[in-house]
């Protein structure tokens, strides 16, 4: 099995002259063996003539051509009806006349170029032979003539529907591929996103932090320090970032654990923020590259989107709240995820770190993708309320 499997294999990737060849040689054999010799394809009724040397050479211009009928669809055509003419006026009527309709069939598959022409003049060549064979005494009539013209039209009829189906096929391929990378870009253009906007913003923050802190140079140390460790988690995600564009690569950007929630609320308190983190129930298992699977066998997009709820809401309380008191509170039930972060206040004076509003919307995207709910409001006192629900996936 493996052996016949190798050979198809390689049959498959030859070259398509030397897949179509088997067929127009069965065909000559058939119409030249005399064991096998039917009467074939008569046009004109005109008496039939005994094979012989010239027989030959005619089934061969006839049948051999339909080797090309794929590479060469127009030259094919061209030939295997010259030899059919032949056929016919000599009156050898052999079965190689069934290679006229697949010739007509293939061109109207295969021929990219030039087909109106190549359907009058085969048309026009027709009408001749009609001409011809009326002359020398055929007793087939108008009727007959247009009859067997209709056959080989709907045998072009056919070639050409192949084509356009093919060619239909084709284009909804690569619809679905360019939608496809659409979508791929829009989600690695939504990771870096989140990635960029949340590690720049606290370093930022943290450094001007570190201009009024030069009298104390305790804490000036430990600004700058979480500045490197900022800069330094941001070029690690970064990293996961740009594996997505190897197509070798099978990572998924941001590969954190259930622990990270906790890493991420320290990095903005060492940002000079207060955050307030309580975490009600357990995460199913941890959050493995882009929603792999934790050890409990889930997957984890629920807990890899309630991360990102976070980080958003925490990095736009750094850009408008800073060192307003920050509550975060994710509560993880049987059936979803809860998420809500709120900010006590705004500062003016922060907005001038600016937003493009992306993040929230890409937030609500992945989200509604997951059969969830996202909400940012004002609250009236001043300040901002995010609140995410997350369904969990069931596990399988």
């Amino acid at each position: 099995m493996i052996r016949l499997g190798q050979i198809l294999d390689r049959w498959r990737s030859s070259d398509v002259v030397l897949r179509d060849l088997p067929f127009p040689l069965l065909l000559a054999v058939a119409s030249l063996v005399p064991a096998l010799h039917v009467p074939g394809t008569q046009l004109g009724d005109l008496p039939t003539r005994p094979l012989d040397g010239l027989a030959i050479a005619i089934v061969a211009l006839e049948c051999l051509p339909l080797a090309l009928r794929r590479r060469w669809p127009a030259g094919c055509l061209a030939l295997v009806s010259f030899g059919f003419a032949l056929d016919q006026l000599l009156g050898y009527h052999t079965v190689a006349g069934i290679a006229l309709p697949v010739a007509l069939l293939s061109a109207g598959a295969h021929l990219e170029r030039h087909r109106r022409t190549v359907a009058v003049v085969g048309s026009a060549a027709y009408v001749l032979l009609a001409v011809a064979l009326d002359q020398l005494g055929s007793t087939e009539g108008l009727a007959g003539f247009v009859t067997f013209y209709l056959v080989l039209a709907v045998a072009w009829g056919t070639g050409v529907w192949l084509r356009q189906s093919r060619a239909a096929e084709a284009e909804r391929r690569r619809h679905v591929a360019e939608t496809t990378r659409i979508a791929e870009r829009t989600r690695i253009a939504r990771e870096l996103h989140d990635v960029v906007t949340h590690h720049v913003t606290a370093m930022v923050v943290q450094a001007e932090a570190a201009r009024y802190l030069s009298s104390a140079p305790e804490r000036l140390d430990q600004t700058l320090a979480a500045v490197s460790d900022t800069g330094r988690r941001a070029i690690t995600d970064l990293r996961h970032l740009l594996d997505l564009l190897d197509p070798d690569d099978g990572a998924e950007p941001v590969p954190s654990s259930a622990g990270e929630l906790h890493a991420l609320v320290e990095r903005i308190r060492r940002a000079g923020h207060p955050v307030e983190f309580t975490e009600e129930g357990s995460p199913r298992g941890t959050i493995g590259p882009g929603g792999a699977i934790g050890p409990h066998g889930t997957i984890g997009k629920a807990e890899m989107a309630a991360y990102r709820v976070v980080q958003e809401a925490l990095t736009n309380a750094l850009k408008y709240a800073y060192g307003i008191r920050t509550v975060v509170l994710v509560r993880y039930e049987a059936a979803e995820i809860n998420v809500e972060i709120s900010t006590d206040g705004s500062r003016s004076g922060a907005s001038q770190l600016g937003g493009s509003g992306r993040g929230l919307a890409g937030l609500r995207e992945r989200v509604g993708l997951l059969g969830g709910e996202l909400s940012a409001e004002r609250r009236s006192g001043g300040g901002f309320v995010v609140r995410a629900r997350i369904p969990e996936e069931s596990p399988e």
